[in-house]
């Protein structure tokens, strides 16, 4: 017996952090808004602008001082990350009222499987409506739909259709993408970016369907001869997603368990001192540290990596170690670190650092080493878990992160570089 064809839904919140802004602010809502690193230094860059700004020019990624020589009425609001994730969240709960088959794709999209579902609705483009009507009347969010048979056809439906249509919604068949879909240019196509579209180009291939239509070995054979014989898989990928070929099961839990825990931090000023990038590291190791305590993990294996200001000279340096034992305490992984760091540094001043921790084994259960701490130091930095959890990361910090060189007090504000 056939399986019965899925249905999914690529539901993608419109310019989300203007969105939640002008729904927090009704006397916002006919006006050009975005939202930008630091308004009241005219500084940073745009991480999203509301289709009232984008008529007036404004795109995202943009400096924030270039958007306001487009739009000088722009309303410009700092970025409030913690607020974000929770209507983000808010958002999914409403979805899970449909179906139990939601994964969350980025803070603004979610993948939304109600093939078993869909009878309880109607057809998908009614329940795909009904859910746009409720996120609207209950967070002030609009939302669009892009709905197919897989993941790959509702992404490119959403992005390539229902984003630009008055419902806000649209359809990709699997029978008729020879004329929809095929019909796009290159560039249109989910995972290509401007350096492939120029490759692709070259190569004669203009259309999703100068791609799809090209046999799998014969654009192997050409991407091969360009970029080497590892680039079968990319050949592979490129071609599946051109023929909407995506088996892919819609995962709840897909961003669950994780194999790594990194952070990476910007510095605001180039840091030429040891004594003062040594703060840098420690304050990362305490927040991987704490990340991997608060899943249950010890990690074996550490990355550094350090680079300097220069993007188009790079310096600095990405390396990585085993460790003599898995461990989640911060002053083992800040010794390792320091020792990674003192092998590989050039000299040259840094303005990015990040460390990293992977090779993960259960804290429950591990083999004791001579001298071990890793039980009285991980018991200890469990309680500055708690207070941490409780009143702030801020409410206990170590002391070189009150010098001049330290930034845990001004990340401590902050979720993923910007303002909570």
């Amino acid at each position: 017996m056939p399986s019965k064809e899925r249905t999914i839904f690529l539901a993608d919140c419109r310019s989300f952090y203007a969105s939640v802004e002008k729904a927090d602010n009704p006397e916002l809502i006919d006006k050009p808004v975005a939202v930008a690193g630091d308004p009241a230094r005219r500084s940073g860059i745009i991480l999203a602008a509301c289709p009232l700004a984008k008529a007036r020019g404004v795109t995202t990624a943009e400096r924030l001082g270039d958007a306001l020589g487009k739009c000088r009425d722009l309303v410009v609001v700092r970025p409030r990350m913690q607020h974000y994730i929770d209507v983000s969240l808010q958002i999914t709960q409403i979805y899970e009222t449909y179906t139990s088959l939601v994964e969350p794709y980025s803070i603004d999209e979610q993948f939304i499987d109600v093939t078993d579902s869909l009878h309880l609705y109607g057809d998908a483009q009614t329940t795909a409506h009904l859910m746009q009507q409720e996120v609207l009347a209950l967070t002030g969010i609009y939302t669009r739909f892009g709905i197919s048979h897989n993941k790959i056809l509702a992404k490119q439906a959403c992005d390539n259709y229902a984003k630009k249509n008055d419902s806000g919604l649209y359809v990709l068949r699997r029978g008729e993408l020879a004329d929809s879909l095929w019909q796009l240019p290159i560039n249109k196509m989910f995972m290509v970016g401007g350096r492939m579209t120029n490759h692709f180009v070259r190569m004669g291939i203009h259309t999703i369907g100068d791609l799809a239509r090209m046999p799998l070995p014969e654009l192997k054979r050409r991407l091969r001869s360009k970029f080497g014989k590892n680039s079968d898989i990319q050949a592979e990928v490129c071609w599946r997603i051109a023929n909407g070929i995506d088996d892919s099961p819609v995962l709840p839990g897909t961003h669950a368990g994780e194999k790594s825990v990194g952070h990476m931090m910007t510095l605001p000023r180039d840091y030429a001192a040891r004594d003062e990038i040594k703060v840098i590291i420690l304050e990362l190791c305490e927040l991987v540290g704490r990340r991997c305590r608060s899943i249950g993990k010890m990690g074996r294996t550490l990355s550094v990596n350090c680079r300097g200001a220069d993007f188009d000279r790079p310096t600095g340096f990405s390396r990585q170690m085993t460790m003599p034992y898995p461990s989640h305490v911060t002053n083992d992984l800040y010794y390792h670190a320091l020792e990674l760091f003192d092998r590989h540094w050039d000299g040259l001043p840094v303005r990015r650092v990040g460390v990293s921790v992977t090779g993960f084994q259960s804290d429950e259960q591990y083999q004791l080493v001579m001298d071990d701490t890793r039980e009285r130091m991980g018991a200890l930095e469990a309680v500055t878990d708690r207070l941490k959890d409780k009143y702030g990361d801020d409410v206990i910090i170590r002391a070189v992160s009150g010098t001049p060189a330290g930034q845990a007090a001004d990340r401590a504000s902050k979720i993923g570089g910007h303002y909570k």
